[in-house]
């Protein structure tokens, strides 16, 4: 496939999406609602200025991807050159590392037979200022801060377990395939709700990173769990400082094993063998 200048990147967008309205904004950019054309499937179209993409990591850290095909319908490989410090496709062009990660979980959902709790990529568009980040939109669904906020600030121990129980799936299936999510929070945690319960999505690639060598997601992975984990239950926001201090209590209310698990998480930062193999059980 031939470059393609940002001009016919903008036309080719514009004529396949149709942009809505504002879903959030935040340092990284702005996230609106959109549909595609051909057959109006929701979509989250993500705005990133080009001063704010991501394309360089550790050199050390480069590796080749193994990508067949990308959502456009072309070959690619991607690999991580060691002597440009950056991510390229088979073009010689530089590559967002959020669009190579979410490349590489695409794949992953092609080839697993389970479902993969992370949106999936549709398309990215490198314009003049920014890159567009097409992705699929769930529907109905919002993140997890608005989930609490319309029922009553916390939820009830069976929604929590739900919750968890798939960001945990979610985290195993990133460390399965080397990528650490160093972001894990309430914002970033998509829910989708219909006739069949909940269902809980990692969103939001930007502060992800893929590594060579194989990750096992430890007590960083494992604490911000237990931080989202305590926010379900707690009618109140976490702090870490009176968390240490011993000024943030865990709830009384909550049954032995909702305590129990909590407290493992949150005390991840002092057991070096915390994992989520351990949680999952």
């Amino acid at each position: 496939m031939k470059f393609k200048d940002a001009f016919m990147c903008l036309a080719e967008f514009q004529e396949k999406y149709t942009e809505l309205h504002l879903l959030g904004k935040g340092g990284y950019g702005s996230v609106f609602a959109g549909h595609r054309e051909v057959d109006k499937l929701p979509v989250a179209i993500k705005h990133i200025p080009k001063e704010k993409v991501d394309r360089k990591h550790n050199v050390s850290e480069q590796q080749h991807l193994g990508l067949t095909s990308s959502p456009i319908g072309f070959q690619m490989h991607c690999e991580f050159l060691l002597f440009a410090s950056m991510v390229q496709d088979e073009n010689g062009r530089e590559m967002a590392l959020e669009v190579a990660i979410m490349l590489k979980l695409k794949n992953l959902t092609g080839s697993s037979s389970g479902q993969l709790a992370t949106v999936s990529l549709l398309d990215w568009y490198e314009l003049e200022e920014e890159l567009l980040i097409v992705m699929e939109r769930p529907t109905p669904s919002q993140d997890l801060n608005d989930y609490l906020d319309e029922n009553g600030g916390c939820l009830n121990e069976e929604d929590a377990k739900v919750i968890l129980k798939q960001l945990v799936e979610a985290a195993i299936q990133l460390q399965d395939a080397n990528i650490f999510h160093r972001d894990i929070k309430l914002e970033n945690v998509l829910i989708e709700r219909s006739s069949e319960g909940l269902q809980a999505y990692l969103i939001d690639f930007g502060l992800k990173y893929r590594t060579q060598k194989k990750y096992f997601a430890g007590p960083t992975t494992v604490w911000q769990l237990g931080v989202v984990l305590f926010e379900i239950l707690h009618d109140t926001n976490f702090d870490t400082n009176k968390f240490l201090k011993k000024k943030l209590k865990i709830s009384k209310r909550l049954p032995k094993s909702e305590t129990n698990i909590v407290f493992y998480l949150l005390t991840a930062y002092i057991n070096l063998s915390a994992t989520l193999t351990i949680v999952a059980l």
